[in-house]
């Protein structure tokens, strides 16, 4: 008896549930490799095979604690039975559902069509959770509402739960809470006072927009409602049209948004990348790299930004907006410009919690040293944590979610005493301001937690796998980049979001941009440029069709903060944007991927515009 029972241990540990284990796909995809690894306690010269339905394999890999099957791939769907043999002995057995591949692509196309239908990302990203992990439960009827309930127990609770993750969000919402305090202390109000002193001409009304509009960089949302509210009545005074206002808003927002260093996109993207890299083993890049590799290539922003100096500086306009331009001209409308009664429209309004307070001296330093304060203490934090001789070095080993974080934290305590101490605000009316500016920055925080939550169901149903399997082979390395682009562009059209374009399409891109480079031979250094133009171009795709759709998040917010009318805003701009938006297309994105540096493109597309406003714009006529 002794012998049988010692035998049944070694042999039959299934029957005990924990001598042997199994690291196995939660669902396996038909026609799509896998790997299965078992754990235990194994006898090394012993014949192991797995058996899977009527096929059987045989271990690429056998030790006393561990026997690996690598590449199996199951050309049927269903239930397979999965059994691990010892000779002719049963070990370990198990059940798994096999599904067909395409179904593992259908939660971000859900996700894309229910952006397109409800024009709300965060509904449609839940709504594609739970249908990928009902997906997952093989489509099982009784698993439905139990599917719902893992959606938020388990892959919505791990992205809180990640320290990464929590770092990211800490740094948004420090950075939104000190966006709030600066707002509210008139630090922005006194930087716009000095810009707008010698603001008595047109040309210089707009110049002077645009320059603010490019100091404030760190968010998007914060500069279109600072920028615009602010700016109103300056443009109304020197007869500029509010659809040009909202032209030079618009194009000063996200784009600089997206390619300066320390903004609130930084957490968001980084922290996609960044779980998007986990699955490609040989690319020798941290996240933080990656996404600062990517800037020079992120064309449309740059064109975006300098197209607009250009419109001002020379005072060409072309398109809608001429027209537009020429009847504020000729209009009889005129204003001094008060700052504070531009803020009082729009001190508590739905749209807007940030506001100034009322009877106070607008100081530039109160948003200046906090800035300051950030920016130096980002780059502070992230020398000192890396290690080695080059900045490469550097960067790949400094610890950047933490840098972010504690920048962050300082410059919104450096706000607040400041604010506090000059007794523009006091204790209370500083943590006000700050939990509005933090209130700012939640929806976007659910976007990114909901993205995180819908990759990590990606992740287990495979679908890069998938994605790759049956196009990595097909689609040409040197057009992937604008390809992304285009991709990028319609579903942001459709759904008015880029960052729930961010949060659908970089974790699979990254992936396939990689394993489009190694079936060609490429997946090296001297190629990273495809990676670099693929990740930019999922970003400046959906900026591009941000700026040309109706239902964009930051075309309405535009308009409500300049004061103009929606569809007004979208037909004078877009001539604009396409303009900038072909350019990048074309002119640079398309040779990026062949290898032209991206300087010369760079160079090229400016160029382009020069020429555009050039032949096609024309100065206004004073009647």
């Amino acid at each position: 008896m002794i012998k049988i029972f010692i035998k049944l241990i070694f042999v039959c540990p299934f029957v005990f549930g924990n001598q042997t284990k199994v690291s196995a796909p939660k669902i396996i995809l038909k026609n799509i490799y896998f790997n299965l690894t078992f754990s235990g306690d194994f006898i090394k010269d012993d014949q192991y095979t797995l058996k899977v339905n009527k096929d059987k394999f045989f271990p690429n890999k056998q030790t006393k604690e561990e026997i690996s099957f690598d590449n199996i791939k199951i050309s049927e769907t269903g239930e397979a039975t999965f059994i691990l043999s010892q000779e002719s002995n049963k070990v370990f057995e198990m059940k798994k559902n096999i599904i067909p591949g395409w179904i593992s692509v259908l939660p971000p196309f859900i996700a894309i069509a229910f952006s397109f239908a409800t024009r709300s990302v965060v509904p449609s990203l839940f709504i594609a959770i739970w249908f990928g992990v009902w997906s997952i439960n093989a489509f099982n009827p009784i698993n439905i509402i139990s599917s719902l309930l893992i959606s938020f127990n388990i892959y919505i609770l791990n992205t809180f739960i990640n320290k990464d993750h929590a770092v990211l969000m800490l740094f948004t919402l420090m950075l939104g809470g000190m966006v709030g305090v600066v707002y509210r202390n008139g630090g922005m109000h006194g930087i716009i006072k000095h810009l707008i002193k010698k603001a008595d001409t047109r040309k210089k009304g707009q110049v002077s927009v645009w320059l603010f509009g490019l100091i404030i960089f760190f968010d998007d949302y914060s500069n279109t409602l600072i920028v615009g509210n602010t700016s109103r009545l300056l443009c109304d005074k020197l007869k500029i049209s509010r659809q040009k206002l909202a032209y030079i808003v618009d194009s000063t927002s996200a784009p600089v948004a997206t390619i300066a260093i320390i903004t609130t996109w930084i957490g968001f993207q980084v922290g996609i990348i960044s779980d998007a890299l986990l699955n490609i083993e040989d690319f020798g890049l941290s996240a933080y790299e990656l996404f600062l590799n990517s800037i020079p290539y992120s064309f449309y922003p740059f064109l975006a930004i300098v197209l607009v100096g250009l419109i001002v500086g020379t005072g060409k306009d072309f398109g809608p907006m001429l027209k537009a331009e020429q009847k504020a001209l000729n209009s009889n409308q005129s204003s001094s410009v008060d700052l504070s009664s531009s803020e009082k429209t729009d001190a508590h309004s739905q749209e807007n919690d940030l506001f100034v307070k009322e009877n106070i001296s607008y100081k530039a330093s109160n948003a200046i040293i906090p800035i300051g304060v950030l920016v130096f203490s980002m780059f502070y934090f992230v020398f000192t944590s890396g290690e080695g001789s080059t900045l490469k070095e550097i960067l790949g080993s400094s610890d950047t979610f933490s840098a972010l974080m504690h920048s962050t934290l300082l410059s919104a305590i450096t706000a607040a005493i400041l604010s506090i101490s000059n007794g523009t605000l006091s204790i209370n009316e500083t943590l006000d301001a700050w939990f509005s500016g933090v209130k700012f920055m939640l929806m976007g925080l659910l976007v990114l937690l909901l993205a995180w939550a819908l990759a990590d169901v990606s992740k287990d149903l495979q679908t890069a796998e998938y994605i790759v399997s049956s196009l990595g082979d097909t689609i040409p390395m040197n057009l992937l980049p604008a390809i992304i682009f285009v991709v990028a562009a319609i579903t942001a059209f459709g759904s008015g979001s880029s960052w729930g374009v961010m949060a659908i399409l970089m974790p699979l891109v990254i992936p396939l941009s990689w394993a489009v480079m190694e079936n060609h031979g490429a997946a090296n250094p001297e190629n990273y440029h495809i990676m670099y133009s693929s990740v930019a171009c999922v970003l400046t795709g959906a900026v591009w069709a941000d700026h040309c759709s109706p239902i964009s998040d930051t075309t309405i917010l535009t308009s409500m903060a300049s004061g103009c009318e929606l569809m007004d805003h979208v037909w004078t701009q877009m001539p604009y944007a396409i303009s900038a938006g072909l350019a990048a297309l074309f002119l640079c994105t398309i040779p990026a991927g062949f290898g032209f540096p991206w300087w010369i493109l760079l160079i090229a597309g400016i160029v382009s515009q020069i020429l555009i406003v050039s032949f096609f714009g024309k100065k206004l006529i004073s009647k």
